[in-house]
């Protein structure tokens, strides 16, 4: 499998003086997506954590609606690129079908025409949880990004979508040149080690997009945390998703967009853990997703 990153050779200008360097920069690949022999969509994407991209993108993108409706998936690389190619449950694999037919517009491109705008805003499922949160866990779990963001570590250059959950930490952080990818990603790998989304928060280091809103109401997280603000539409989004939009975190405070309540004023001295049965299981769940 391609390598996630590449060395490179670069002219160094500093102080008036240049030298020869080198740097690390993210690889970039096409990435498509195939269902029963078909492609359906390609995606610019980091060669890395390709199966919780595959799933990931198909849960967010409303393809399937569990891991168990992916029969079989395989990762062939070609030289143009690297097919993520999977099989389909019968009910499944007949609804795609049909959906398939439904996006043909008059133009023929399969992702234009009239059907693919009501797609493009298509309505989002609404998290139904109660779960609330206190000001210092959103900071602690900005804290705990950058020192596991590997490849931006080395590149400076990909974005990072992870999973936080109180009382236990960091679940899972995925990596990649694309934003949206990141976050499918990241969908995937909670999927298949049957982590709830609606236990903990959605981080992101990209500004938030009507996209970003929508695939984190496909993953059922109550709270998205955000360095950057929302587009209107994202934030329209999230109010009928029922999700706490929080923009503009930093180490020293954050905006909250939508659903303020969520977030309580202040910090408990005595926040209510998961019972220690649970949360010991969490925690070697975040273990293995990690």
């Amino acid at each position: 499998m391609r390598a996630p990153t590449q060395t490179v050779a670069v002219s160094l200008w500093h102080q008036a003086h240049r030298a020869n360097g080198q740097r690390n920069i993210p690889e970039e690949t096409a990435v498509a997506l195939s269902y029963d022999g078909s492609t359906y969509a390609v995606m610019m994407a980091t060669p890395q954590d390709l199966e919780d991209f595959a799933l990931g993108f198909s849960l967010t993108e409303g393809v399937v609606a569990s891991a168990a409706d992916i029969r079989s998936l395989e990762v062939v690389d070609h030289e143009a690129g690297i097919e993520l190619r999977m099989w389909l449950a019968a009910p499944r694999a007949g609804a795609l079908s049909e959906r398939r037919r439904r996006l043909a517009g008059p133009t023929g491109c399969g992702l234009c025409g009239i059907d693919s705008l009501a797609e493009a805003v298509r309505p989002t499922p609404r998290v139904g949880t109660e779960k609330t949160f206190m000001p210092a866990e959103i900071v602690q779990a900005l804290e705990t990004l950058a020192p596991h963001q590997e490849l931006n570590r080395q590149t400076r250059a990909v974005h990072a979508a992870a999973f936080w959950r109180p009382g236990v930490g960091l679940l899972a952080l995925r990596e990649d040149v694309g934003r949206h990818n990141a976050l499918d990603k990241l969908a995937g790998a909670l999927a298949r080690h049957a982590v709830p989304g609606g236990c903990g928060m959605v981080l992101l280091t990209s500004r938030v997009s009507v996209e970003m809103v929508q695939k984190s109401a496909m993953i059922g997280a109550p709270l998205v945390v955000a360095v950057s603000a929302p587009t209107a539409l994202a934030l329209r989004t999230a109010e009928a998703a029922g999700i706490t939009l929080v923009g503009v975190a930093r180490s020293d405070g954050f905006e909250i967009f939508t659903y303020a309540q969520r977030i309580a004023e202040k910090d408990s001295p005595q926040r209510a853990l998961d019972p220690p049965g649970e949360k010991a299981a969490a925690a070697d769940t975040a273990a293995h997703v990690a």
